[in-house]
């Protein structure tokens, strides 16, 4: 089980750290809307290797039979690793690469707050927020949890489904 769990968890880690390589050389020149949402489908991607795993176990090493509680435990396990990989990628490259990511960001939310029209004071509550974010932002722990934070729904969802449909209960002895 170990090694399905690290086998597949390492490449889904790996496809979302090679995209989010990418995304944030390039994810400057198509704003971080775009950048966002190809963020998220590489997640999704990525978490198609959750049902491969699963059934990789199911039908390799547990005779084609699983439980969906135990579906659900190697699939989360492989979201686990998937985002431990995720995140350490995130804090190797805001230390080296992406140092002024947090002001290019603040920058970024206050402009869209202004082109949305919002009131002086309300301008000035959204910077004040900012300013707020950037400093928990400093926090290595805070950074490493909000990051940890993005893959785990796409992956706690796309666990409970793979665990669903890969369920295979004992055939019954007639």
């Amino acid at each position: 089980m170990k090694k399905t769990i690290l086998t597949f968890g390492l490449i889904s880690g790996g496809i979302m750290s090679a995209m989010m390589v990418v995304t944030g050389l390039i994810g400057k020149n198509m704003g971080f809307d775009k950048a966002e949402v190809l963020g998220y489908s590489t997640m999704v991607l990525a978490g198609i290797l959750i049902f491969v795993g699963v059934k990789s176990y199911r039908d390799k090493m547990n005779d084609g039979i699983i439980s969906f509680g135990k579906a659900f435990k190697i699939a989360m396990l492989i979201v686990v690793v998937s985002s431990v990989v995720y995140v350490a990628t995130w804090m190797i490259l805001f230390n080296t690469v992406f140092k002024d990511f947090m002001e290019q960001y603040a920058a970024a939310m206050v402009e869209k707050a202004k082109a949305s029209g919002l009131s002086a004071e309300q301008l000035a509550a959204k910077k004040e927020e900012m300013l707020k974010y950037k400093e928990l932002y400093k926090n290595p722990f805070f950074r490493a949890a909000i990051t940890f934070m993005e893959p785990l729904p796409v992956g706690v969802i796309m666990s409970l489904i793979a665990s669903f449909i890969l369920k295979k209960k004992q055939p019954s002895v007639a």
